[in-house]
């Protein structure tokens, strides 16, 4: 049997570079679609953009699967550009394989589709609430996995999403990075003293999860999946062991979780006025993730998927130490 031809959105991501990797390294066919080259050996680049059909259905021909993890991440800014993205971004997805005859689709999710303000202890994967996710990225996030789903079944597609949780490892600039540079300029705050238990996911396990996907999706298609380590820890741990890898202060400031979910509510209303593109330095949704817990149950997902993580927390924190000894933080 010939290797399969897989398409991955967002390749140039940490996660995304991750997914590529190992597919290619698995003898897969990979492509990477995303806006700048992912620069990866082996993998052949298609530059573009998901708000275009055409870039999107030209990157997709003739392909078996796609993995789709491009999306816009962020905590603020206007809600047509998440939707544009985000929403209308997986559309052009699920319509370019269809002009294909069909094909799997791995939908990069996010367990925020169904947060909703509240604690979450070790719930499964609930339903995506587009109505009451929180935030612009939740709720656009949440309504693309409505579509994608109710795609699986249709048009020779089958789709099942992955949702994994608080993804981080070495070279990581969308969470570590901005954590340990908030930590080292001595404004990372701890929300209620940082109790709140949380899962996280080594970047190497969620790629493995995704890829168990893609390989099960004739037993799995039509499902959802929150993907973590399983090893609930709390905030301030979760930040202490990202600053002492990193050699920068462990957080010392203290707020409420309250007054800090108020003071977002009030930062975002006033960003949203001030020119430029630079993200808040708290919002709502922001205060509430670090103020409540969130932790899932995982017992479906390796049963289903047929995965278990195999680097432990402790161990992606020495890996994590080793890449800051290279790059060290100045």
């Amino acid at each position: 049997m010939s290797a399969p031809t897989i398409v991955v959105t967002g390749a140039s991501g940490m996660l995304g570079g991750a997914v590529a990797t190992v597919l290619r390294d698995r003898g897969a066919t990979v492509r990477a679609f995303q806006r700048r080259p992912a620069g990866l050996d082996g993998i052949e680049d298609v530059r573009g953009s998901l708000t275009e059909a055409e870039d999107v259905r030209r990157a997709v021909k003739g392909a078996d699967a796609v993995v789709h993890l491009a999306a816009k991440v962020s905590i603020s800014g206007p809600e047509s550009e998440y939707r544009a993205i985000n929403i209308e971004g997986t559309r052009n997805v699920l319509d370019a394989l269809r002009a294909n005859g069909g094909g799997a689709l791995v939908n990069i999710s996010s367990p925020s589709v169904a947060h909703l303000g509240r604690a979450i202890v070790g719930l499964d994967a609930t339903p995506a609430d587009p109505s009451q996710a929180r935030g612009p990225y939740a709720r656009t996030k949440a309504a693309a996995e409505l579509l994608a789903m109710e795609a699986d079944g249709t048009d020779g597609l089958l789709v099942t999403s992955v949702r994994p949780h608080v993804v981080w490892g070495p070279g990581d600039t969308q969470l570590v990075g901005r954590i340990v540079d908030r930590a080292r300029r001595g404004r990372l705050p701890l929300l209620d003293d940082g109790m709140a238990l949380i899962d996280t996911t080594y970047v190497t396990n969620a790629a493995d999860a995704i890829v168990a996907a893609y390989d099960r999706i004739e037993a799995v298609h039509g499902e959802s999946f929150v993907i973590s380590n399983g090893e609930p820890r709390t905030v301030r741990d979760v930040f202490a062991g990202w600053c002492d890898a990193a050699g920068v202060p462990q957080p010392r400031i203290h707020l409420p979780g309250g007054v800090a979910r108020f003071a977002g509510r009030v930062i975002e209303r006033l960003w949203d006025k001030r020119p430029g593109h630079d993200e808040p330095p708290m919002t709502e949704f922001l205060a509430e993730q670090m103020s409540t817990a969130h932790w899932f149950d995982q017992r479906r997902t390796r049963e289903r998927l047929q995965w278990t993580p195999r680097v432990s927390l402790d161990e992606g924190n020495e890996h994590l130490a080793a890449w800051f000894r290279e790059h060290p933080v100045v």
